[in-house]
């Protein structure tokens, strides 16, 4: 049989926006996991992709496997998906497994659902490259800031109050519409907000730039004289301006939930659901989609129009936003973040120092193993040899087969896993 747990080497992204050097979470856990990479000090280290897309599929790091990269090997074996994933998902890896270090925000953004996805790969193939959804979720493993969802309504009101550069934006008519919908009527509140954003995110450039630059300067001179800016939420508008600036996207920090999250914590983007991720290093499942739909904080192409019609117009607190991960029934080590689509699941793994073989458990589906602290001797009866474990390592499991864990390290593991429970 030819081995079917081996070990990977994963494509990092250097996007702009990534944290520097060894700043990056990325970069540290990829000098770790093989010590011959140079890290660039200057160079950002932005996403580490573990999976099988065709702009980052994962070389194998086994010289017994003929083939070299993950997506070769699971097409050529498709029966390592396990039988349900691979009749459901076309005999394809259901999700992309990363890791990201965010230093400046990224653009505020949604994905599309299957249908709009469908079409919209059908109209503008150059920017929405396939036709599949793209839920996503994020695991903060340092302390990790987003936007998230619409704000609850009466946040929303008294930023319009006390933004006159906001409110110029909207309009006094649209204004009015939000602060006069009732909470008994939510079609309503959502049509008043769908008209106060859109009216917002396609204001005219030269408007809305004087509009921003009036507003920096006054909560510049505001916070110089020690006044309290936080009505205007002052201090994120001037932190994304400094990236920024001149960005319409300034503006959606008024509509949009700050969302704070401690390591471990998680918040999942269903479609249709405006996010924009601001700092911090976390490890992110989505559907295999590189569909995105952006409307600022970005020099990316922009689609206003597509972005404003369909978004989900659901006010909520940012309380809500945080996912909730379960501790599992079967192995109390196991905490597990299953969330409303099939597509993918991940499960936080936590080996205390008292543990010195732990077993990690066959499942009905492939699943990609990423080590984030902790080091230890692999052995599965599915692998060639013997695999040293340690911080940066990144594992191919085949479905139905399990690994055996001989701990070597005085404080424990930290794992995290992804799959497919279908």
């Amino acid at each position: 049989f030819p081995p079917a747990v081996f070990p990977l080497s994963c494509v990092v992204q250097n996007y702009s926006w990534g944290k520097v050097g060894l700043e990056s979470e990325v970069a540290k856990l990829v000098a770790s996991g093989d010590p011959l990479v140079q890290i660039q000090p200057d160079q950002p280290y932005a996403e580490l992709w573990m999976g099988t897309h065709p702009r980052g599929d994962a070389l194998i790091r086994d010289n017994r496997i003929p083939q070299k990269t993950l997506g070769q090997w699971i097409s050529d074996n498709p029966a390592c998906l396990g039988a349900k994933v691979k009749d459901a998902f076309q005999g394809q890896l259901p999700f992309l497994f990363k890791v990201l270090s965010v230093n400046t925000a990224l653009s505020v953004q949604a994905h599309p659902n299957k249908e709009l996805a469908a079409k919209l790969h059908a109209q503008l193939p150059e920017h929405y490259p396939d036709a599949n959804h793209k839920p996503e979720m994020a695991i903060a493993l340092t302390p990790f800031e987003g936007m998230c969802g619409f704000r609850p309504v009466e946040e929303i009101v008294s930023f319009l109050q006390n933004v006159p550069e906001l409110r110029a934006l909207t309009g006094e008519v649209a204004a009015e519409q939000l602060e006069r919908s009732g909470s008994d009527d939510p079609r309503g509140v959502s049509a008043a907000l769908r008209v106060c954003f859109t009216r917002l995110m396609k204001s005219e450039k030269k408007f809305f730039v004087d509009q921003l630059n009036m507003l920096v300067k006054r909560i510049s001179q505001e916070a110089a004289e020690g006044k309290d800016t936080s009505g205007s939420n002052g201090d994120l508008l001037l932190r994304l301006h400094s990236q920024y600036p001149g960005d319409i996207g300034c503006f959606s920090i008024y509509f949009l939930n700050l969302v704070r999250l401690e390591p471990g914590e998680a918040m999942f983007m269903g479609a249709n659901e405006p996010h924009a991720y601001l700092h911090g290093d976390c490890v992110e499942i989505m559907a295999c989609s590189d569909n995105t739909v952006r409307a600022g904080l970005t020099p990316k192409f922009i689609d206003v129009l597509t972005l404003c019609e369909m978004l989900n117009y659901t006010p909520a607190p940012s309380s809500s936003k945080i996912f909730p991960a379960a501790q599992s029934q079967l192995d109390p080590n196991v905490y597990l973040y299953d969330p409303p689509v099939p597509d993918f699941t991940i499960m936080r793994i936590e080996i205390p120092a008292s543990i010195k073989l732990y077993l990690v458990s066959a499942m009905d589906s492939a699943s990609i193993l990423l080590v984030i602290q902790g080091t230890a001797v692999g052995t599965s009866t599915a692998a060639a040899s013997e695999m040293s474990l340690h911080r940066g390592s990144v594992l191919f499991i085949s479905a139905n087969e399990s690994i055996s864990l001989h701990l070597s390290s005085p404080d424990g593991m930290l794992l995290f896993r992804a799959c497919c429970l279908l």
